[in-house]
């Protein structure tokens, strides 16, 4: 069995995908088509206040953000980062996540996913909320929860 000869990927800024969730939007760049599966990697900008998805791990993908414009606030393994343009974050598997925007400005960030395949749930978020406002974090889970994505339980004593 042959493969395929690979071809490259080359996008003007801006270019890829554009998928948008209420006030905010991502565009793709790489995703399972054109990377054999390898790795996701968006382009994203979310809105003042966007309250983010719950808390949540991954059993198989690496979620990594990489800041480029505002303050992006993660919550990773328990501990709050106020994360400044050129800030760095991978949660591995297992790793309890989330971010929001807490600013009243909007935050662009770099989001790779390895292995690929969060571009369903991209693809699937921006269809439930193209055109409404702002989503739910718990209407996000319901989507998510299809690929690789699993609720935290809160922690014990809450």
């Amino acid at each position: 069995m042959s493969t395929p000869n690979p071809r490259a990927v080359v996008l003007d800024p801006g270019g890829g995908e554009r998928i948008t969730v209420g006030a905010s939007s991502l565009s793709i760049k790489a995703e399972t088509a054109t990377t054999g599966g390898g790795v996701f990697l968006s382009e994203t900008e979310i809105e003042p206040g966007f309250p983010g998805p719950p808390p949540h791990t991954h059993e198989h993908m690496h979620d990594m953000f990489y800041v480029l414009d505002g303050v992006l606030t993660f919550l990773v393994d328990g501990e709050t980062i106020e994360a400044q343009p050129g800030t760095f974050v991978c949660a591995p598997p297992g790793v309890v996540h989330t971010f929001s925007n807490r600013s009243d400005a909007p935050v662009r960030f770099l989001n790779l996913a390895t292995p690929a395949g969060f571009e369903g749930y991209m693809r699937e978020l921006g269809q439930a909320f193209s055109g409404r406002s702002r989503p739910d974090p718990q209407e996000m889970a319901v989507i998510a929860s299809r690929y690789d994505f699993r609720v935290a339980a809160p922690p014990s004593g809450s």
